[in-house]
């Protein structure tokens, strides 16, 4: 299996890693990594291992400058990853990925703020990898909720996102802060400690149990 170490670049920065890391982590993650995994043009299966290595080094963002507010909230965006169980009576039940909370108790889905140079759903992808290193398709929104923040006194608006897993990476930006873990929706429920949170996932299972229109 090929290193991050086996890009011709890299042996440029060898000795200057700090650069390097900051370089990767606005620059390329922003201009590059995520867009390209955005991308519904680009196959999950063309994803290549060093891209996986690379966005390990990747350091999350950092900061508020760029955060985006509306009247004074803050906006969250984030995705609830999710897969189709595999078992022989082909229900479509599913199973969400639930992170572990870097502050308090209990587990949560992956959210972060939307920042100004990128859309709701680049933020929601980007925040996804970050911290639960899973990629794959993001889809309609699934509503906008408003929660008070544990931390400030202020208003955050929060909006969530579908994201059905297609890769599931080894190696992740926040790997060494977080754990993560595939449930099913009453596991999850039971073990989320956010209402607003909770209130997506209802509107992911109901749109899940709705009948598909017949081709």
């Amino acid at each position: 299996m090929s290193s991050f170490s086996s890009f011709p670049f890299c042996n440029l920065f060898k000795n200057n890693y700090s650069i390097m890391g900051l370089f990767l982590s606005r620059n390329l993650a922003s201009n590059f990594l995520y867009p390209f995994l955005f991308s519904k043009k680009i196959s999950v299966d063309l994803f290549p291992k060093q891209l996986e290595n690379m966005m390990c080094l990747v350091s999350p963002r950092t900061g508020r400058h760029l955060q985006r507010y509306d009247n004074g909230c803050r906006q969250v965006v984030g995705c609830i990853p999710y897969r189709y169980k595999s078992n022989e009576t082909h229900d479509h039940e599913i199973e969400v990925l639930v992170i572990s909370a870097q502050k308090g108790q209990g587990m949560q889905f992956p959210k972060g703020g939307w920042e100004i140079d990128e859309s709701m759903e680049q933020a929601a992808l980007r925040e996804t990898i970050e911290e639960a290193g899973v990629v794959g398709n993001v889809e309609s929104k699934l509503g906008k909720w408003f929660y008070k923040s544990k931390s400030q006194a202020i208003m955050h608006e929060g909006y969530m996102f579908p994201l059905l897993v297609n890769e599931q990476l080894d190696n992740w930006p926040e790997m060494n802060f977080r754990k993560r873990r595939w449930m099913t929706v009453a596991e999850a429920k039971e073990i989320c400690p956010h209402s607003w949170m909770n209130e997506a996932l209802d509107v992911l299972v109901s749109r899940q149990t709705q009948p598909q229109p017949k081709l």
